[in-house]
């Protein structure tokens, strides 16, 4: 099984924390931070998803939309890397 790709923003430092985690299985594995000012775009793409969990009518349909868009800005984040 491919691995999923779980994104986090940590305020204090203004980091983009990448781990991912294959189904069916407890173990999260950390990958990588990433730092505000060197991926501005993820940065504010993973916030918004972070906002989305934490909305009342939580959309799962929307919440996954914004997920597929931090899974690809990290894709391009490497290959311009």
């Amino acid at each position: 099984m491919n691995p999923t790709l779980l994104f986090a923003v940590d305020p204090n430092t203004e980091e983009v924390i990448v781990s991912s985690s294959t189904q069916g299985n407890r173990t999260i594995d950390f990958i990588e931070r990433i730092h505000r000012k060197d991926n501005e775009m993820l940065y504010h793409a993973v916030n918004t998803l972070t906002c989305i969990t934490k909305d009342a009518d939580f959309d799962l349909a929307i919440f996954k939309a914004m997920d597929k868009v931090c899974q690809l800005m990290y894709k391009k984040h490497h290959k311009v890397s």
